[in-house]
């Protein structure tokens, strides 16, 4: 299956396991909760699932790279405790807590959470000594003689041994006893995922054009050379990062992160032609509706793979665009939840000691998150902006010296702002859209380009996001066309099966 199957099954046994009677007692006993075995190839996202599980279903999230762990570490180290048996003292070997289990109870502790996933990535690649250790944890989820919390599911992850030598084989007994779930890479299922999270167009346009590159592991004279789902997501950071400082990706650079060499040479090459494009077809007069008619016949005139670029470039512009407004629209809606709470302290706390109390409760609820693994970067961001406004309203009311009666007016007025700069981007969003659509009709009329630039704002988080919130006409119609054409589609080939059928 892919990770996106992947990780609905690990939620839906998540599910199972916490499950309870009317008694309280789980659905399923923990001696028949069997750990999960996730199996694939490396840097597909098996991590980075099991933090949107956790945020997702609200339990708690501690993982491990196993590799890192040494027999003590990982089981605690033995000590010599003394016990009187029928009258005669025996001196036992018992064990500190483990790290690991430590950090399970550490986590409930903090954050009062009492369930949650365990996550050990690299399971099969520990070292002899711990080897036996971890396979016992596997069958009876105990180090030493300390065992996992109920409630608490062990979910271990590692490669096949195709992609690293140092893996180890797990026995009959041990492969009894966990639900295994094997992955594989799929490029549609990732790039669902880096439109939400914001992947430079430059590299999801060039995975459109070539798919066969997405993930790719070959042995050479050189030894093992790769292309991963990880790679890229990671090349994709460097290059947003280099871009705000003004500094250029060349071949190098991309052959540091895709470690494949073919590959990293031939998007270097692409990338020098995505910026060039962004250059000549002047993306940004596209979405301001200023372009030239030079601008149409051009790209009109040119290779496919170079048209599906150009429309990369504005699908990724929208996708920025649309992006910006709804995070802004998600700080407003904060805001005024926020702005709530704080209106009702007033009737029984002065305006400027229930602001600090606001403020503190959610600095305690983010640190909260962030200790109990829920914190992926946009709710991380979204938080802390909701923070630094607040604070911002706590010290104009100091700064300009507002008085009591008067300071709720004023931090309404303040959040109005919010308010009011989301009406602004969701008027200069829409108009963007508009012209888009207006070039891409000028330039391709209904032709199959618009088919798919159509298909992409539906498939893409915020664009679609956008049209859902804000409308778009020219996207409803080319839409309900593209449906139109499909059922039409569907009609002439029933018919045709029915003309085949009765021709036989």
């Amino acid at each position: 299956m892919n990770i996106k199957q992947a990780k609905q099954e690990i939620q839906n046994t998540l599910r199972a396991y916490l499950a309870k009677d009317e008694l309280g007692n789980y659905l399923i006993p923990t001696i028949r909760q069997r750990p999960v075995l996730l199996m694939g190839p490396p840097g597909i996202g098996k991590t980075q699932i099991m933090a949107q599980i956790a945020a997702e279903t609200g339990v708690g999230l501690v993982a491990y790279t196993i590799t890192h762990h040494t027999r003590q570490s990982a089981i605690g180290l033995p000590f010599i405790e003394h016990h009187n048996y029928d009258g005669k003292d025996y001196a036992i070997t018992e064990y500190t807590m483990s790290e690991i289990l430590a950090s399970v109870y550490q986590l409930m502790e903090k954050t009062g959470i009492r369930e949650g996933i365990l996550f050990l990535d690299e399971i099969n690649c520990v070292s002899e000594t711990l080897a036996p250790m971890m396979l016992q944890f596997l069958q009876c989820k105990t180090f030493g003689n300390q065992a996992l919390p109920e409630g608490w599911l062990i979910v271990a992850a590692g490669n096949p041994p195709e992609y690293n030598k140092s893996v180890r084989d797990f026995d009959v007994v041990t492969l009894d006893r966990v639900k295994r779930i094997d992955v594989q890479d799929d490029y549609a299922v990732w790039k669902e995922y880096a439109r939400r999270k914001g992947v430079h167009g430059a590299v999801v346009s060039y995975l459109d054009i070539k798919k066969e590159h997405f993930y790719c592991i070959e042995t050479t004279v050189d030894g093992l050379q790769f292309a991963t789902a990880r790679g890229w997501e990671d090349l994709s950071e460097i290059i947003l990062a280099y871009e705000k400082l003004g500094l250029r990706v060349d071949r190098e650079v991309v052959g540091q992160y895709i470690q494949l060499p073919r590959i990293a040479k031939d998007f270097a090459n692409y990338l020098e032609l995505y910026y060039k494009y962004q250059r000549i077809y002047h993306v940004e007069d596209i979405l301001q509706g200023t372009w030239q008619h030079i601008t149409v016949q051009e790209l009109k005139a040119a290779p496919f793979d170079e048209k599906l670029s150009v429309m990369g470039l504005v699908l990724s512009r929208l996708s920025e665009e649309a992006g910006r407004l709804r995070h802004q629209d998600e700080l407003t809606v904060t805001l005024h939840a926020a702005l709530k709470d704080y209106k009702l302290s007033l009737e029984h706390t002065q305006p400027r000691e229930a602001l600090d109390q606001l403020i503190a409760l959610r600095q305690n609820a983010l640190q909260m998150l962030k200790e109990a693994g829920h914190l992926e970067k946009e709710n991380r961001d979204l938080r802390m902006r909701e923070l630094n406004a607040l604070q911002s309203y706590r010290g104009r009311l100091v700064d300009e010296d507002i008085a009591d009666d008067a300071a709720f007016e004023a931090v309404k007025a303040w959040f109005g702002q919010e308010v009011e700069l989301r009406r602004t981007q969701a008027v200069e969003t829409s108009a963007m859209f508009d012209n888009a659509f207006r070039f891409l009709e000028e330039t391709f009329g209904q032709g199959q380009e618009l088919v798919m630039f159509v298909t992409e704002i539906t498939a893409g988080f915020d664009t679609s996001w956008f049209v859902e919130n804000f409308g778009c006409d020219a996207y409803f119609r080319h839409n309900s066309e593209l449906f139109f054409d499909q059922t039409q589609k569907q009609l002439h080939d029933k018919i045709a099966a029915i003309r085949a059928g009765e021709m036989e």
